[in-house]
């Protein structure tokens, strides 16, 4: 599987990517990865990144977004 960044953006209208890489706001990275995101939601991780809370909304946006990730491989142990 190809990693790549995506680029998030707290605007004052929540929480949005931004692949142009563009838009005015605090931004932080993750990869495009399911593993990446959950462990920024669960941890507060990407809460930290952006200097503020995530509501309810702005995780359900992301879990939504995470559904278009590619399944991740299993990993050798």
């Amino acid at each position: 599987m190809f990693l790549s960044l995506l680029r998030l953006v707290y605007t004052e209208d929540g929480l949005t990517v931004d692949p142009s890489g563009k838009i005015a706001g605090r931004g932080a990275y993750l990869h495009n990865s399911r593993g990446c995101w959950e462990k920024a939601i669960t941890r507060g991780l990407l809460a930290k990144s952006l200097r503020t809370e995530l509501n309810s909304i702005d995780i359900e946006k992301m879990r939504k977004w995470m559904e278009e990730f590619p399944e991740e491989p299993e990993t050798e142990a």
